[in-house]
Order: structure tokens, then sequence, then C-alpha cells
């Protein structure tokens, strides 16, 4: 199997069946949006000069400004990103500067991103974005200490999941506005966000099969990826299911940090040495 082909297998199967009917659910408010605001002129008389006039008037025309405000905050951040972060270079951070640039080769990226490490105020965090003309990553400060050193694979797959948000167009502007008003209905954006992490998972799971330890440390904290039982963890993916599971996901905009960890084993993505040991997880 081809390379192209290989990467073409790693978006989750049905994110793109969901994005398109979330685009075509879009297009469908956007025209609904157009309609009501074409007829405002048009208001019944007792309406007319009414705080029910101004109250509607005021949100459509907020509606319609989404567009352009959404232009407006891309730009502003990475504005502010340049202006508050470190970006990293051949000199600043050379060796984790050469590993993006080498995965952005490996994913066939028209561009390569610029990398910035930003201080997160203690929260494990990183992003990818794009503003015009540029891709960029994002990593918190506490994420990038603690795995830069002892846990150079956990961060390459933070690294390779970032930047298959960059390959599969998660942050290009005309996906944004595609979907700009869809996403923001209750349980559908998070069930389409959810997809796309599933998504971005496999990306950094094929560019960094050694890298489970960089979900464990999302799910138990600092300082503990290399003393938590892995396999265990899967495990307690595999019996992550339930009515109250599926409940309590809805509204999460990121799947359960167990179900992702299991899904690439069982995906047979991640390695499945643990630790130096030959026990192999079987699939769920």
């Amino acid at each position: 199997m081809s390379t192209k082909s290989r990467r073409a297998g790693l978006r989750h199967p049905a994110e793109l069946p969901f994005y398109v009917f979330m685009v075509i659910l879009n297009v469908i408010i956007v025209v609904l949006i157009l309609q009501a605001a074409a007829t405002l002129p048009y208001l019944p008389q007792r309406l007319e000069n009414t705080g029910w006039a101004d109250a509607i008037r005021s949100a459509f025309i907020g509606l319609l400004l989404l567009v352009p405000g959404l232009i407006v905050i891309r730009e502003t951040q990475r504005a502010s990103i340049r202006g508050t972060a470190v970006e990293l270079s051949p000199k600043q951070y050379g060796d984790i500067y050469r590993t993006m640039d080498d995965y952005a080769h490996k994913l066939g990226l028209k561009r390569r991103p610029n990398l910035f490490l930003a201080n997160g105020n203690g929260t494990l965090n990183a992003f990818a974005a794009q503003a015009t003309g540029h891709d960029y990553v994002v990593l918190a400060n506490e994420l990038f200490v603690n795995l830069r050193e002892n846990n150079r694979d956990g961060l390459r797959f933070i690294l390779g999941h970032e930047l298959g948000h960059i390959r599969l167009h998660h942050v290009s502007l005309w996906y944004q506005l595609s979907v700009c008003y869809s996403e923001r209905i209750p349980l559908l954006g998070p069930a389409l966000s959810r997809l796309r992490e599933y998504s971005c998972d496999r990306h950094g799971a094929h560019l960094a099969p050694l890298g489970a330890s960089g979900l464990v440390l999302l799910a138990s904290g600092r300082h503990t990826e290399h003393t938590t039982d892995v396999e265990q963890l899967v495990r307690q993916g595999q019996a992550l299911r339930g009515f109250w599971v599926g409940l309590a996901q809805l509204p999460l905009s990121h799947p359960f940090t167990v179900r992702r960890l299991e899904r690439l084993y069982r995906l047979g993505l991640f390695h499945a040495r643990v630790r130096g040991t030959e026990s192999v997880i079987p699939p769920g």
C-alpha cells in the first residue's frame, strides 16, 4: 500500500459523512437567516419601533456578523500568539522543531506549520490553528516540559495529533465557515468534534506508534505516564460501555481518554509492546 493510501485511511470512517451532513445543515441555517433578514422590513405594524423589533434585528445582524467575526478572531489569535509565545526554530528547541518538520513532510503538508511554546498557566493543552497563509501549532509549557525530557514519544504523538487537524483541514477557513452555524447546535457540534479527535488520534499514532504515554498523561496527570499500567488502562477503556457512559459523553467535545487509547491499540496503530514486556493487548 502506498504512503498516500495509508494516510487516506487515517480519517475516522464516520467523520466525512457526518461532516457532509453538518455542511448541508449549515447551508439550510444560512438560507433561513438570510430569508428572515430579508423580511425584517416587513414586520407587522404593531411590532415596528418596539423592543421586539430591535431585538430581532440585533439578533440577525449578530448572526450575519459571525463570518467576518471568525476571520478577525483567526487573525488576532495568531498575532497574539506571536507576541506572547516562543516560536521554535532550528536554534530554539531544534530537536522538536525537526520532528515537526519531519512529520509535516510525512503527512504531505503543503506548507510547514509554525510551532510555538506558550505559557498555559498550568494546563495540559495543545492546539492547531490557521490564519491567512499560516498554519501553526501551540504547545502549553506544562505539557511541553513534562514530555520533552522524559517522554519524547508522548510529545511526538501530540504533535502528530495536532498536525492531523491541519492535514484534514479542520483549521482552514473554508471548513470552519462550512460548519460555523451547525456546529453550535447542542449535541451535533460536539459529535463532529469527537470524530475529528478520533481522526487526529490516528495521525498521532501513525507517526508515533510508541506514543501512548501522551494519552496516559492526559488521563492520569503529570509525572504518572511511566508508572501507570497502560495495559490495565486499555482494559478499562474496553469496559467503558453502557447507557450512562454514552449519555455522559454526548455534550463533550473530546472522547473519553481511555476510549481513545483503547481504540488506537485495537486498530494496531499503537505498538502492543507495553513498557518493554511482550504482552499483547487483545482487540475489544
